[in-house]
């Protein structure tokens, strides 16, 4: 039985993208944020930058898609953590 390779990578961005997502939650939930990394949460924006880039220039718009969404997890992540976390 052979898997086709599209369908393992839109499940393997889909399980990357939400993987912020509890974090989020939890954010939001408890409003505070003082474990937050802002450095990792920076990194990883490059990161997922780069990963629409290259789906860009690859025309894989599961890479696209899957990224873009992870980024704007991850953007909410940022915004809540600096709003929550303590001065």
């Amino acid at each position: 039985m052979s898997i086709n390779p599209t369908i393992i990578g839109i499940a393997a961005g889909v399980c990357t993208s939400v993987s912020m997502l509890p974090q989020l939650i939890k954010i939001i939930k408890e409003k505070k944020a003082d474990d937050i990394s802002l450095p990792m949460l920076f990194i990883l924006f490059s990161g997922l930058c780069l990963w629409i880039w290259y789906g860009i220039i690859k025309d894989d718009w599961a890479i696209i898609g899957t990224n873009v969404f992870s980024l704007i997890i991850n953007i909410l992540n940022l915004i809540f953590s600096i709003k929550y976390k303590k001065k």
